[in-house]
């Protein structure tokens, strides 16, 4: 016999209404607009002073003083080419520069030298040593500048770009080491033994093997010491008093104190001098966010 299917049947098997699955696909993916237009709010507040700096530089002090907050009208641009025609910004560039590049690799090699040890070596008062240098994030350099100053002074090293050197190696350590630490403990022990029955010894497991394999961190805590270098300003002011031996941010300083009547000169150099560190962090700022990931996975 055939069975027949009846009107009732046939709304039973009728396909349901989308439930909370169905609405929960129509939904947009992009989140409340309330948080967009926040941050939008917050990066405008962050973005403002430093565009008003940079385009104050091609104004006139006539039209900052009838306008400060207008348009540059017309556009002027010597201010900044008497900056950079200038041989004080450059020679601030070259100090700022050799400052940094000193103190990261200073900060790179003994941090990752003093890494490998507290992450690959077993020894007594390991945890204790790893405490003393992660203690070290806890004074800042402000409460230490006196002391700092003192010891400088006693090695005379007044005026010299070693006498700022040496205390941001010092203080760049703790958070090196911090981070390098947990990229060569995820190193396994398999390649380590490996190593060592090939004959490869533990100097050169460190330069072939443990080098190679903590390149991201490696980058991470050197692009963090060269900007906590370039922007130091707090050790250069204590140790530095002549003109030849400035850094850029100490620079800034004496240049906006040396030309106070000129505001639109003193807006082109301090932009000028913001532009280094802006572009670095600008180009590196996926390798910071990488080698602090992977120390976290770590």
């Amino acid at each position: 016999m055939t069975a027949l299917t009846s009107p009732a049947t046939r709304a039973i098997v009728a396909p349901a209404p989308t439930g909370r699955r169905g609405r929960r696909k129509e939904r947009l993916p992009w989140g409340s607009p309330v948080v967009y237009f926040v941050a939008l709010v917050v990066i405008a507040l962050m973005l403002a002073p430093v565009l008003y700096i940079i385009i104050g530089g091609f104004r006139s002090n006539a039209q900052i003083t009838v306008d400060p907050a207008g348009w540059p009208s017309p556009w002027n641009i010597e201010n900044y080419l008497a900056v950079l025609t200038g041989s004080q910004f450059w020679q601030q560039v070259l100090n700022s520069t050799i400052a940094a590049g000193a103190t990261t690799i200073g900060a790179v090699l003994l941090g990752l030298m003093a890494s490998y040890i507290l992450a690959r070596y077993r020894f007594r008062g390991r945890g204790v040593l790893y405490a003393v240098f992660a203690s070290g994030l806890m004074f800042p350099i402000t409460v230490a500048i006196t002391p700092l100053y003192i010891v400088i002074r006693d090695l005379g090293l007044m005026n010299s770009l070693a006498g700022i050197i040496l205390p941001q190696i010092a203080f760049a350590l703790p958070m090196t080491i911090i981070i390098l630490v947990p990229f060569l403990r995820a190193i396994p022990d398999e390649i380590q033994e490996a190593a060592f029955i090939d004959g490869c010894g533990r100097l050169s497991f460190f330069w072939r093997m443990v080098l190679p394999l903590s390149v991201p961190g490696v980058i991470t805590v050197g692009i963090l010491a060269f900007i906590g270098s370039w922007n130091s300003y707090l050790l250069p002011l204590f140790i530095l008093n002549n003109e030849a031996t400035f850094t850029l941010p100490l620079g800034v300083q004496a240049f906006s104190s040396q030309y106070s009547v000129d505001t639109a000169k003193v807006l082109a150099f301090t932009s000028l001098s913001m532009l280094p560190a802006l572009a670095f962090f600008s180009l590196f700022e996926r390798r910071i966010v990488g080698g602090l990931t992977g120390a976290v996975k770590g």
